[in-house]
């Protein structure tokens, strides 16, 4: 009888290990690179759609709906921290309910729906005002309505692609474990991205000009319809990783504990909440006060949050300050009025090649492009002799030169609108080449290589590993504030200087305003900003030496411990 019950036993867990085996096999068999062409197609056709609809808005919303430079800069403003800010909505809830497919496929889908409806705004006679370009063209509340929906709907789906495709493409290499195809993926993953806001910036906006705006609205919502069905074909392949506990939700639990326990005093002796789960961490003194979530006074802890989450929402306040240092130099980024000057301008290349006014923002993109390439391959590997640090320059050091190229590129947008306006003003038609426009674009550019990737660097680097997609979202975040406050900005500046029937700076008439002095209102705030950034990394400093003081006495005590 015994024989039997022993020969029993081990048939049971032969079967259990059979079933796991089976299971690790069936996810060993999807994912790796095969699942790449349509996630990172996905993820590329949909920039080129968004940004395809996007890039000559300023031009369409003036033209078709005759609104005034400042409302429809305002526009675009809000609609892109719409964008930004949503992406911190569709992380959490693919992180906490729907899962990253789930959350892919149902952007695509509004995104699509979104395009479609914007494209029917340049069908449908009735969906835009009877006589566009005329003074008597004033869209009606159920023309503006639909479309603010179709922005929206863009804005949406938008919204939950770009905080999950990456983080779904790096899900296809869980059960692969081989860093070198990790890596491929992510160099993939930026130079598509790249190379589509090139198509955008050139190709789209091209067929936008040439053929007006139904077949350049077409466009894109032909490409966006490929995105969504080759991200379908791939459903079969792809790794899809449960749903788990959304960080955010153990962020409130802290805030919520710790004010809760307020009244409580820690002593040496407490114990405190660790995660089974994550790789254990010491509690530290910075931002104290939270320590009081953690601690364990009950025999069993019920609702007490873990060490570990209370030191990740340390390292995320303890950003906060430089992260707010990046917001005035991202309303460069998203200004429209360069558009308008190079529309003022002549913009033939040669006697039979005129560039589009929007797809002079190439010249950052080509920028981009190539400094980050001369940067990684060459100037990294001579830096590091001298800096020793392996990445060539800290990322606080990119940072602050991103800073300053900002300030240097509105010195010189200035300098070239006065220049521009001048002749302007003393011509009927501009003679100047919109070539000048390129040194700024270029500055802008490099501010974009430095500034933004270097914030990116650094938010990974002082964000725990497993928070890595909220590095992300607390990136789009700050492109969300900035365009917020662009929007405040350019309204502000508008009201004021044309109080008392003057003519504003930001004029539809860009000859009359002065676009210049806006400019070099921009010059200002970041020289401002740079100096507030600079305070912000010696805070930063100062903290991290403090750490790192505690960590060596907890290193000595340690030492004579075990002496």
């Amino acid at each position: 009888m015994e024989q039997d019950m022993n020969h029993e036993k081990p048939n049971i867990n032969e079967e259990d290990l059979q079933t796991k085996l089976l299971t690790n096999n069936n996810n060993v068999q999807k994912g790796g690179l095969k699942t790449m062409p349509f996630i990172i197609a996905n993820e590329a056709f949909e920039r080129v759609a968004s940004g395809g609809s996007m890039a000559n808005m300023i031009l369409y919303l003036m033209e078709v709906y005759n609104m005034e430079a400042v409302t429809g800069t305002s526009v675009i403003y809000m609609i892109s921290a719409l964008s930004c800010s949503l992406s911190i909505v569709g992380a959490f809830v693919s992180d906490s309910c729907l899962g990253r497919f789930q959350a892919i496929g149902i952007g695509s889908f509004s995104s699509l729906l979104g395009m479609t409806f914007l494209w029917l705004t340049s069908m449908v006679p009735q969906l835009t005002p009877s006589e566009p370009g005329t003074a008597f063209c004033i869209p009606t509340p159920a023309q503006l309505g639909f479309l603010l929906v179709s922005l929206c709907l863009i804005s949406t789906g938008s919204a939950s692609i770009k905080p999950c495709s990456m983080a779904f493409g790096a899900d296809q290499f869980k059960h692969h474990n081989n860093l070198r195809l990790t890596d491929s993926y992510f160099n993939w993953y930026y130079a598509t991205l790249a190379i589509s806001a090139l198509v955008t910036s050139t190709v789209v906006v091209y067929i936008q000009e040439q053929f007006g705006w139904r077949i350049g609205f077409a466009v894109p919502v032909l490409v966006m319809l490929c995105s969504t069905l080759v991200f379908l074909l791939g459903s079969s392949l792809y790794v899809k990783v449960k749903v788990n506990k959304s960080p955010f939700s153990g962020f409130i639990q802290v805030l919520i504990v710790a004010y809760r326990n307020r009244r409580i005093h820690l002593l040496p002796g407490d114990n405190y909440n660790h995660s089974d789960e994550m790789d254990r961490v010491e509690l530290t003194d910075k931002l104290r006060f939270l320590n009081k979530a953690c601690v364990v006074r009950d025999a069993i802890p019920r609702n007490v949050p873990t060490v570990e989450t209370v030191e990740s929402l340390k390292s995320i306040i303890g950003i906060i300050p430089i992260w707010s240092s990046g917001i005035l130099p991202n309303i460069c980024f998203v200004s429209t009025f360069p558009i308008l000057q190079a529309k003022k301008m002549n913009r033939n290349v040669t006697p039979w090649l005129e560039i589009p006014a929007a797809s002079y923002g190439m010249f950052s993109l080509l920028t981009v492009l190539i400094w980050v390439t001369f940067y990684d391959r060459i100037l990294v590997p001579l830096l590091a002799k001298f800096t020793n640090e392996p990445r060539g320059l800290h990322p606080k050091t990119r940072i602050g030169i991103g800073l300053i190229l900002s300030i240097i590129a509105m010195v010189v947008a200035a300098i070239m609108e006065t220049i521009r306006r001048g002749l302007g003003n003393t011509n009927s038609s501009v003679d100047m080449s919109a070539m000048w426009l390129v040194p700024q674009f270029i500055l802008l550019g490099l501010t974009d290589a430095f500034n933004t990737i270097g914030r990116m660097e650094l938010y990974y680097s002082e964000l725990p590993k497993s928070m890595g997609s909220l590095a992300m979202a607390v990136f789009f975040l700050s492109s969300a504030v900035a365009d917020f406050v662009g929007y405040l900005l350019t309204n502000s500046v508008d009201f004021v200087t044309s109080h008392k029937g003057g003519v504003s700076w930001l004029s539809s008439d860009i000859d009359a305003g002065h676009v210049n002095y806006y400019y070099w209102l921009l010059c200002f705030v970041n020289l401002l900003n740079l100096f507030y950034y600079l305070y912000c990394c010696r805070i930063h400093r100062s903290s991290e030496s403090m750490l790192l003081h505690d960590a060596s006495e907890e290193g000595g005590d340690r030492v004579e411990h075990n002496i």
